[in-house]
C-alpha cells in the first residue's frame, strides 16, 4: 500500500523530477557496486588450480542456452500475466515494454523497494486508467508474494534442514546470519501479503480507515492526502478482484508459478554448463533450486540496487558448497555468469527503452485517455463513496 502512496506523490511531481527517478544513467550504481564486490572477492579468493577444473564444450553451450531459455520463460510468464490482468487491453508489445521497464526499475532500486512503486505509472501510460492500473499492479504483487509464502514452507517440508542451512567450510555464525536474513525476508512478505489480502478481499474500508489513522501522525501527515487516495484505490480494486472468476486466478497464478520457477532453474543450468557440480542427481538439483528460492527471500533485505554485491556474496557462501573442490573463486565466477544472465540484461535493455519511453510519454502532449468502460464508471462511483 505504501508504494501506492508513493506513486501518487510521483504523479503530482513535475515531469522533469519524475523522469529523473527512472533515468537510465542510474545503471552505473548497481554496476559499480556489483563489480566492486566481485573484484574484492576474487582478489581474496582467487585460486588458479580451482579454475583449472572448469571445462567448456558443446554441452556447455547447450546448458547456457537452457539458462537463457529459463529467463525467456520467466519473462513470457510475466507478459502473459499482465495481459490477462488487463483483460487483454494491453497488446503484446505494450506488455513486453511494461515488463522490461518494470525490471529495469527493479534493477536500479533497492530490493525492498523494487520496481513496483513505478509500475502503476508504466501501465497507466500505456493506455490503462489509473484505477485499473493500480488493480493490475496490486494483483501482481499479491500473486508474487503468494508464490513465496506457499513455496517457502513447502521447501522446508521437502528438504532436510541440514541440507538447507549447513554449508561446508562456512562458520556457524555465517549460517545463522543467512537463516535470519531468510526469516526476516519471509516475515516481511507474510505481513505484507496478510495486510494486502485483508484489504483487497475482506475489509477494504476498514483498511482505509486504519491507513488514515496512521497518517494522522505528525511524521506522516504530509502524505495524508496520498494515503486517502491509496485507500480509495484499495476499495475500488477490492470490488474488481473479488468478482474475478476462478479461471482468472488460475491463469494468473499459473503464469506466476512458471515465471519464478523458471528463474530458479537458471543456476542449475549454469553449473551444469561448466561441469563444476559435485553431484548431478535430482536430489542435488532440487536442493540447489530450494536454496535459490531462499536466497531470493534473503535479498529482500538488501539495501543495494537490485541486490548488487549482496547477491554475489550470498551466491558464493550459499551455493559454493555444491561446486567441485568448494573453490570460492569458481563460485564467484559462476555468480558473475548468473548475474550476466539474470540481472545485467535488464539494465542494458533499459538504457535503450527508457529514453524512448520517456520521450514518447513526457516529451510532448499527453496521450488521450482510453475510452471509459462500464467497469471504469463503476470503479469511479465506488471511489467517491
Amino acid at each position: 500500500m505504501f508504494y501506492r502512496i508513493l506513486i501518487i506523490r510521483f504523479m503530482e511531481e513535475s515531469d522533469k523530477k519524475l523522469t529523473r527517478k527512472i533515468s537510465p544513467y542510474k545503471i552505473i550504481y548497481p554496476v559499480i557496486i556489483g563489480l566492486g564486490v566481485v573484484s574484492y572477492m576474487l582478489y581474496r579468493e582467487f585460486d588458479l588450480t580451482a579454475f583449472e577444473q572448469i571445462s567448456f564444450g558443446w554441452s556447455s553451450v547447450f546448458w547456457l542456452s537452457v539458462a537463457v531459455m529459463c529467463m525467456f520463460i520467466r519473462d513470457l510468464g510475466y507478459v502473459i500475466r499482465i495481459r490477462v490482468l488487463s483483460g487483454d487491453r494491453l497488446s503484446w508489445i505494450k506488455s513486453i515494454r511494461i515488463i522490461f521497464l518494470w525490471e529495469f526499475t527493479s534493477a536500479v532500486t533497492p530490493s525492498a523497494i523494487g520496481g513496483t512503486s513505478l509500475a502503476i505509472l508504466f501501465v497507466n501510460k500505456e493506455g490503462i486508467k489509473v484505477g485499473r492500473s493500480s488493480a493490475i499492479v496490486m494483483a501482481t504483487s499479491f500473486l508474487d508474494e503468494l508464490y513465496f509464502i506457499l513455496m517457502f514452507p513447502i521447501i522446508l517440508l521437502c528438504v532436510d534442514s541440514s541440507g538447507l542451512w549447513e554449508m561446508s567450510g562456512v562458520s556457524s555464525g555465517v549460517s545463522k546470519s543467512l537463516i535470519w536474513f531468510a526469516v526476516g525476508g519471509y516475515s516481511i512478505k507474510l505481513v505484507y501479503l496478510l495486510i494486502l489480502s485483508y484489504g483487497l478481499f475482506k475489509n477494504p474500508r476498514g483498511l482505509k480507515y486504519l491507513l488514515m489513522k496512521c497518517f494522522k501522525l505528525k511524521l506522516l501527515r504530509k502524505w495524508r492526502h496520498s494515503a486517502n487516495e491509496a485507500g480509495s484505490d484499495i476499495i475500488r480494486n477490492s470490488y474488481e478482484l473479488r468478482h474475478m472468476p476462478f479461471s482468472f486466478w488460475l491463469k494468473t497464478f499459473g503464469a506466476t508459478f512458471f515465471s519464478w520457477t523458471a528463474r530458479y532453474w537458471v543456476v542449475n543450468a549454469i553449473l551444469m554448463a561448466f561441469f563444476v557440480l559435485k553431484d548431478t542427481d535430482w536430489a542435488t538439483q532440487f536442493l540447489i533450486f530450494a536454496r535459490q528460492l531462499i536466497m531470493w527471500i534473503m535479498m529482500l533485505i538488501s539495501p543495494t540496487p537490485g541486490g548488487s554485491g549482496f547477491a554475489e556474496f550470498v551466491f558464493k557462501e550459499y551455493l559454493g558448497s555444491f561446486i567441485i573442490g568448494g573453490g570460492a573463486g569458481v563460485a564467484i565466477a559462476m555468480a558473475i555468469v548468473w548475474r550476466l544472465i539474470t540481472y545485467y540484461p535488464y539494465l542494458f535493455v533499459g538504457v535503450f527503452i527508457v529514453p524512448k519511453w520517456i520521450g514518447q510519454h513526457f516529451g510532448g502532449r499527453p496521450k488521450p485517455s482510453t475510452a471509459s468502460t462500464p467497469s471504469d464508471d463503476l470503479n469511479h462511483n465506488l471511489e467517491n463513496q
